[in-house]
């Protein structure tokens, strides 16, 4: 049975009608109400020693109904959603005991909670919350400094939280050098965001291997060429050292020939035998190597091979190295037909050999699509073999040639492709090869294919013309990829792509991270109706505290996140927004180091929020030594 099932088959045995599940959207969150209940930033007087009838009566509407979420028993994604229920027997819900709730009334007014616990249920009631949350916002954030010190001499303290404090202390902006060094032996997640150069250097130094590894197996290592290579002759597996070392030379870092001469001598020679920028004078010994799956790597090199060694190669007693030199031969010398008849596997010699004439105006045309397609994407076809495919019935094979680099742009329109502008582009590579060429940039930005246009934009620097024509392009994702990669981009075109995008996975927060993004004047949008504009306002440097007050309180959750991420955020309004219907606004307002420390302490110590809690920059670093050492301990004692 799902969770939700679970949930409403309890719901019913209490005595409660389910209605519906309800999404917070504006109202007051669940997580919230636990908070509360357990004391952190809760209005005076919430506690209560029992929740009488009356309670009840305030709760329900006059159809007996409220709102109520269960302890352990979660329905939702990010946040925890309200289940609408109907109590209409007499006395009080079956609710109390064991496992816990927290229920709200449907106007927001009333709040009621318990929990079971060794001493008797804790219970929290409150009327006139929104009323009464803002006065407890009011009275945290007027802490004063005594106060701090004596919230921080407390900490850890107990319900300590030590495996989420090693999961996140990581991410604290505060924490120093030091300690994240320390912190390795411990939790190494931290470390696929860290660019910090003395951690990375002690990381990948560190005798652990998964240590090691944990910088460079990440979507864009920060890793220098030295770390690559200090990581490189760390390992001591010979096959992860290969990988790595190709790893490395995939990141464009360039491996000394003393790496490559230990690669080759070690027992996964064959492996190392593949890796790119092999010295050329290694290539005789891998031609005459033992082992085939060596000579089959030399033919890989067959432009930087001396005549003899392609001649033993292409007379070799193996037939995969066969195979091999005789594809690398006809790469530039045309293969005629007897030898493709013989090919084991004819793929490869499809998609990447020069054929001879007949050859090609046979397969061309041959009934096989797999044929035809593999030949539409060799760079070897001929001009009337390009012919014949841009007139092929499958419009696929047909879109791959109007992809080819050697059509002019008169001969890619006449094509008759097929291109869906939703789906994801990556930047061709052959159009990647001319960024630096002005006039193929001007020729290719008038490309009737979006494809083709789209990877121009993606040029890091164009002539002004360029940016100017891709800057009105009727394809929006040419204009989007100009603001993520162009530094030349304009700010007109970075305010308009604003409107509707506001970062990528690749490009995070472009456009508005880009150094043409304006900076002043942002304040014009304050009243602008659409909610993304209005984030821009506390980018202005002559916007102030109360903007951000202001746009705390603003009905557009993404409006609300920038105010909760600005360091002039009220330590009241950090208050404030702990209860957010959204929980990335609650986790932000977590992490301001405005929030008043006793509040991020009962955070701290709270298992939903430890882990966020432990990343605000605020908490004293002698705090975060003494917390890294309780969880050391703790992981330690799990080992």
């Amino acid at each position: 049975m799902s969770q939700q099932g679970k949930l409403h088959e309890l719901l019913a045995r209490v005595g409660l009608t389910v209605v519906e599940d309800v999404y917070p959207g504006s109202l007051f969150p669940p997580e919230a109400g636990w908070r509360i209940l357990r004391g952190i930033a809760a209005p005076d007087g919430a506690a209560r020693e029992a929740l009488d009838a009356a309670w009840w009566r305030r709760l329900a509407d006059a159809d007996g109904e409220f709102l109520v979420a269960v302890f352990g028993h979660r329905i939702g994604g990010n946040d925890s959603w309200w289940t609408r229920v109907r109590h209409t027997g007499g006395g009080v819900p079956g609710l109390t005991g064991d496992p816990g709730f927290v229920a709200l009334s449907l106007d927001g007014q009333v709040l009621l909670a318990e929990v079971p616990g060794a001493d008797g249920p804790r219970a929290t009631a409150l009327d006139r919350l929104p009323e009464r949350l803002e006065e407890a916002a009011e009275t945290a954030g007027r802490e004063t400094e005594a106060e701090r010190a004596e919230v921080w001499a407390a900490v850890p303290g107990r319900p300590a939280r030590p495996l989420h404090w090693a999961e996140g202390i990581g991410s604290n902006p505060a924490a120093p050098d030091e300690l994240l060094i320390r912190l390795l032996d411990v939790e190494t997640g931290f470390l696929h965001g860290c660019d910090r150069p003395a951690v990375l250097d002690a990381a990948v130094a560190h005798p652990d291997p998964q240590v090691r590894a944990r910088p460079a197996d990440t979507f864009r290592p920060k890793l220098t060429p030295d770390q690559w290579l200090t990581m490189v002759r760390a390992e001591p597996s010979p096959s992860r050292r290969v990988f790595w070392a190709g790893t490395a030379r995939a990141w464009g870092v360039e491996l000394p020939e003393a790496l490559y001469d230990d690669l080759l001598a070690g027992p996964t020679r064959a492996e190392a035998a593949d890796l790119p920028g092999l010295p050329a004078h290694h290539l005789p010994g891998l031609a005459a190597d033992a082992d085939p799956r060596v000579r089959v790597a030399a033919c890989a090199r067959w432009a930087d091979l001396a005549v003899p060694l392609r001649a033993r190669l292409l007379a070799d007693t193996d037939d995969a190295v066969r195979t091999a030199a005789l594809l690398a031969r006809h790469v530039d010398v045309p293969m005629p037909r007897d030898v493709f008849a013989a090919l084991p596997e004819p793929r490869r010699a499809l998609e990447q050999c020069s054929l001879g004439p007949e050859l090609e105006a046979e397969l061309v045309r041959d009934e096989d699509a797999e044929v035809r397609r593999a030949l539409a994407a060799n760079p070897r076809l001929g001009a009337h073999g390009v012919a014949v495919l841009a007139e092929d019935p499958n419009g696929d094979i047909r879109s791959a040639v109007a992809l080819r680099p050697d059509l002019d742009e008169e001969q890619r329109a006449a094509v008759r492709h097929e291109f869906d502008p939703k789906l994801m582009s990556h930047t061709l590579p052959w159009v990647k090869d001319l960024h630096g060429d002005a006039d193929a940039m001007r020729r290719l930005a008038e490309s009737s294919h979006p494809l083709v246009r789209r990877s121009v934009a993606r040029a890091r620097r164009l002539p002004p013309d360029v940016v100017e024509r891709l800057a009105r392009d009727e394809d929006r994702t040419v204009r989007l990829f100009l603001t993520e990669s162009c530094d030349d981009a304009p700010a007109e075109l970075l305010l308009e792509v604003w409107r509707w995008w506001d970062g990528s996975f690749s490009h995070p927060d472009r456009p508005r991270s880009h150094p043409n993004f304006p900076r002043t004047g942002l304040l014009r949008y304050a009243d602008d109706p659409a909610g993304r504009m209005r984030r821009l306002v506390l980018d202005d440097p002559e916007s102030t505290p109360a903007d951000v007050a202001r746009l705390a309180r603003d009905p557009e959750p993404e409006v609300r996140r920038r105010a909760a991420e600005d360091p002039r955020l009220s330590p009241a309004d950090a208050v404030r927004l702990l209860n957010d219907p959204e929980a990335y606004i609650r986790n932000t307002a977590i992490r301001n180091p405005r929030l008043p420390s006793r509040v991020l302490a009962g955070l701290l110590h709270t298992r939903e929020t430890a882990c966020v809690a432990v990343t605000n920059p605020s908490i004293p670093v002698p705090v975060l030594d003494r917390m890294l050492a309780v969880a050391a301990e703790a992981v330690a004692a799990r080992r």
